[in-house]
């Protein structure tokens, strides 16, 4: 069974149309990633998911709920993770999730929500003393204290280093074992990669691509990119590319294409300086799929 369903959304304000003929299926328990540049539509799209915006036109089903209706069964079981969160620094960590939860008309045991996100340490710490990384696990349990059966997730790791992310990372993955369904929009690409099952990348109010993070924009079919920094003056039996004092070769065959040119600099005694073999990424593809907008 499908978590959302979207068919034919359009969102008009006024003449101009943020989001123009949207269709989106995210089945239950998987992670989707949105993804897309600022003004793509999809911070609209989302916010008619969560109910907080109306279409202009099209079907939306969330949960088997019109998110329009505002319906109390519905908010009930969703929860939603802002990218600007806000919590009294004054209060701990177990206070601001029954504060939080007291909103809801079933909620999980507070002890089991902080052992999720792995703030056991810091159950009773004041949320001013904690890291960004720690406060945005806070805010993950306060948007899963009501037991939802579908997240949203609004830029999670937002100017985090790198060792907060991975602690975001982490908690994301504990709620994708429980099973939730999970929305996550990211401007992150390494990001979308390592946490989603599947992803969808819109530009001008439109989705321009949807698969998986191996897949999307036909990612596994695309050539993969050897180079090597160019040894020399010297004529090579192969087809290429110089990019700078780079040799680039777009390879269909990459293991028959890397032994041929590995064969050729062995036998003309040549080391293949910062030699690398690799396929357009994730975020090669989204860059290529949104360059015009």
């Amino acid at each position: 069974m499908s978590a959302i369903e979207v068919a034919g959304l359009v969102k008009r304000y006024g003449d101009f149309e943020a989001v123009r003929g949207v269709d989106l299926t995210i089945e239950e328990g998987e992670v989707f990633a949105l993804l897309g540049p600022n003004g793509a539509g999809k911070t609209t799209t989302v916010e008619i998911m969560e109910g907080h915006r109306h279409a202009t036109a099209g079907t939306v089903s969330v949960l088997g709920h019109d998110p329009a209706k505002a319906e109390r069964s519905f908010k009930d079981r969703i929860g939603i993770v802002l990218q600007e969160g806000s919590v009294e620094d004054e209060l701990t960590v177990r206070e601001a999730i029954n504060i939080h939860g007291g909103a809801y008309s079933r909620r999980r045991n507070t002890d089991e929500l902080v052992e999720i996100v792995g703030l056991e340490t810091k159950a009773n710490a004041r949320v001013g003393t904690l890291s960004g990384g720690q406060k945005r696990r806070l805010e993950l349990a306060m948007g899963i204290v009501g037991e939802p059966d579908l997240i949203f997730l609004d830029e999670p790791t937002t100017g985090f280093d790198p060792s907060a992310r991975r602690e975001a990372w982490s908690a994301i993955d504990n709620l994708r074992a429980l099973g939730k369904t999970i929305l996550l929009t990211t401007h992150y690409m390494d990001e979308a990669q390592n946490l989603s099952d599947r992803v969808a990348v819109m530009a001008d109010g439109r989705i321009v691509a949807a698969g998986t993070p191996e897949s999307i924009g036909g990612r596994e079919h695309a050539t993969t990119r050897i180079s090597f920094r160019r040894p020399g003056d010297v004529s090579m039996p192969f087809a290429a590319r110089v990019e700078g004092d780079m040799v680039v070769v777009e390879a269909a065959a990459p293991t028959v294409d890397v032994h041929r040119i590995t064969s050729w600099a062995l036998e003309q005694g040549l080391e293949l300086e910062e030699l690398s073999v690799s396929r357009p990424s994730l975020e090669d593809i989204y860059l290529a799929l949104t360059e015009d907008q």
